[in-house]
């Protein structure tokens, strides 16, 4: 099992990973709101906001974020701007965790196939820890 660190911001995630490619070193792989699907109707500021972003800061270790979207009621708030990032080795695994770590949480988004190839959920949990698990579906 791998945790990883997972921020949000506001707007700010690529100038923040920037600076911290600039400290850990790594390829930065960047993703915009403008690439995903559905979001053709977003400001060109959201558009330009980062879906994902994500560097290298250990063996099989990443540290990744993304920019919230006010126009989908996203805002960001300290205690939401920090999430555990968990990638299981199996489905079934990842099916287990989210589902003991969410009893009596807020579930975000239930476990699915995303449109990027992986299986992923978010929630929080009934301490208020925000928590994505995520199993990468053989390619």
């Amino acid at each position: 099992m791998i945790l990883n660190p997972y921020l949000n911001f506001d707007g700010n995630a690529e100038e923040a990973f920037r600076f911290y490619q600039s400290v850990f070193g790594g390829e930065l792989f960047i993703q915009k709101m403008s690439e995903a699907p559905g979001m053709e109707n977003l400001s060109d500021d959201e558009k330009n906001r980062a879906m994902h972003v994500g560097i290298p800061i250990g063996k099989g270790q990443y540290l990744m974020a993304s920019d919230c979207l006010p126009s989908h009621g996203q805002i960001l708030k300290q205690g939401n701007n920090n999430y555990i990032s968990i990638s299981t080795e199996t489905r079934d695994e990842a099916d287990r965790i989210f589902n003991a770590l969410s009893a009596g949480g807020q579930i975000e988004m239930p476990m699915e196939d995303m449109f990027w190839g992986d299986y992923f959920g978010s929630f929080v949990d009934k301490f208020g820890v925000c928590w994505m698990i995520n199993y990468a579906n053989p390619k």
